[in-house]
């Protein structure tokens, strides 16, 4: 299995529990690693034959920014379902970040597993 990923994709979105975080938007880190079988793009050299990680980044930037959850695990769940069915991901490991979300800790947030690793 070949794991193409995107680092660090900061995305403002309305996201927490308390009366004050429904009124602002806040950044969010997504770390994703999705199972890909690169063999087809490394021969042919065309980007219709991987997992187009543009593509998926635009995706989430549009879903994540719009979306107005309590929640970071609901969050977490949403866009791993968007990359499995959307792009056709059989597994996606998620880290999604929430900095400043609890006084001395400098990172929270949650870490998913969806689908099977090949």
């Amino acid at each position: 299995m070949d794991i193409i990923f995107l680092r660090d994709l900061r995305i403002e979105t309305v996201i927490g529990i308390f009366d004050w975080e429904r009124c602002i938007k806040q950044v969010v880190s997504l770390d994703l690693e999705m199972a890909a079988d690169i063999r087809n793009a490394a021969v042919s050299d065309a980007i219709d034959d991987t997992l187009d990680y543009k593509a998926v980044a635009k995706r989430l930037i549009e879903f994540v920014g719009s979306s107005e959850f309590q929640l970071v695990e609901t969050l977490a769940e949403r866009v791993t379902e968007i990359v499995r069915d959307e792009f056709q991901v059989s597994w996606v490991r998620l880290c999604i970040n929430k900095k400043g979300a609890v006084r001395g800790a400098r990172d929270v947030g949650v870490i998913i597993e969806r689908g099977q690793r090949e």
